[in-house]
């Protein structure tokens, strides 16, 4: 990390998102940005993410990039060249942070693996793994192609080479009892990593999951067992040192994703490649999604960007209330309407977070809010009744 610069400067923070599209396969699960395709010119793909990286950076020139997260898709498969050619450009292009966070996301099979040593020397200090879980027939279920061992061998071998491991889980399988999950979930924490994201199965639109719904193909869990599995998820977690800081991410004080958390906190952040999207002084920024779309686009006018949208304050004060209130921690209605330039009574509906306060769902300081613990099981739900910004 030497050749990059590194500054203590008073720069607004950045993130940057750099987005790999290609899968192996498509998971069933899976409403992602992801893709499929036999062959992908390694070297075509690398020049343009650098071309995308450049127009981005150009646009936000004198800024302090604060984190660097590689998703997708599945960017294990991107060659560690490509990974290093990324950062080192990122580098040239801003000032890194002291301590910043450079994340990839990636499968625990031993092909990609094995590459993890050269992702780590091209400078990611950060791996979030899907492992989704540790059950042989639900790996099958859920499409996954390594099973158990496998999975956690390739934990094993990205906890020797990256300083701060995180991985997925998914819960509310079909049929999973309160004791299985309670079971599988200690086996999860005694591996010793620092951050899990546990997210409860949802049919998403569009995915094969979707489509045998339809069908009547496919058992779900019912809603009463899955919110029971939330709340028993959210006080194991706790009691093991790694509470949730946002609804789904759970971690060690300290070892939150920052890069996630400029999101939710409503920090700018730069999108690369294919579907990207980002936060510029107030503008939404979009790539084009299909992959042969996008590297087009690059290639004919230096930049895959679809749409750019300023925001107006009701906007902006919109996200930052739907991503901030997300947190255990909430949000600071002063700071959103200093940053925004949308008044503090034109935020909330005052009366329904007196309301929802009032069934303790909800907890109000001056200008502070937050959803309770008790509350984020409703999250969806409180969000819809007292946010008013639009």
């Amino acid at each position: 990390m030497s050749r990059l610069r590194s500054t203590r400067t008073d720069q607004a923070n950045l993130a940057l998102y750099i987005h790999w599209p290609f899968c192996v396969a498509k998971c069933p699960y899976c409403d992602f940005n992801s893709h499929v395709r036999e062959t992908v010119d390694q070297e075509a793909w690398r020049t343009a993410l650098l071309a995308d990286l450049a127009h981005e950076a150009a646009l936000l020139p004198n800024r302090r990039l604060s984190s660097i997260f590689f998703g997708g898709g599945t960017p294990s498969l991107m060659p560690p060249a490509t990974v290093s050619a990324l950062i080192e450009a990122a580098g040239r292009h801003w000032t890194f942070a002291d301590d910043i966070e450079i994340t990839l996301e990636a499968n625990p099979n031993s092909i990609e693996a094995a590459r993890f040593g050269d992702i780590a020397a091209a400078g990611v200090n950060r791996v979030s793994l899907g492992l989704q879980a540790l059950d042989d027939e639900m790996l099958k279920f859920l499409g996954r192609a390594h099973d158990t061992a496998e999975g956690l061998r390739g934990l094993e071998t990205a906890q020797r080479h990256f300083g701060r491991v995180s991985f997925d889980l998914i819960y509310a399988r079909p049929g999973q009892s309160a004791a299985a999950w309670e079971a599988e979930l200690s086996r999860a924490l005694g591996y010793g990593t620092e951050h899990l994201s546990l997210y409860q199965l949802t049919i998403e639109p569009g995915t094969q999951f979707a489509a045998r719904f339809a069908k009547g193909d496919l058992p779900t869990l019912d809603s009463d067992s899955a919110a029971d599995l939330f709340e028993q998820t959210r006080v194991q977690m706790r009691e093991a040192g790694l509470p949730a800081y946002e609804v789904s991410n759970h971690a060690r004080p300290g070892a939150e994703s920052r890069h996630n958390l400029a999101y939710w906190r409503y920090g700018d952040y730069a999108g690369v490649g294919p579907g990207a999207h980002g936060r510029r002084v107030g503008i939404a920024t979009a790539r084009h999604k299909k992959p042969e779309n996008w590297i087009a686009r690059v290639d004919a006018q230096g930049h895959g960007i679809q749409t750019e949208d300023v925001l107006s304050p009701a906007e902006r004060a919109r996200e930052a209330l739907l991503m901030g209130l997300r947190l255990n921690t909430g949000i600071d209605l002063a700071a959103i309407a200093a940053r925004t330039g949308q008044p503090i009574e034109q935020l909330v509906d005052e009366a329904a977070v007196a309301k929802l306060a009032g069934h303790g769902l909800v907890a109000r300081d001056g200008t502070a809010l937050r959803v309770t613990e008790a509350g984020m099981l409703l999250l969806d739900a409180i969000l819809a009744e007292i946010v008013t910004a639009d």
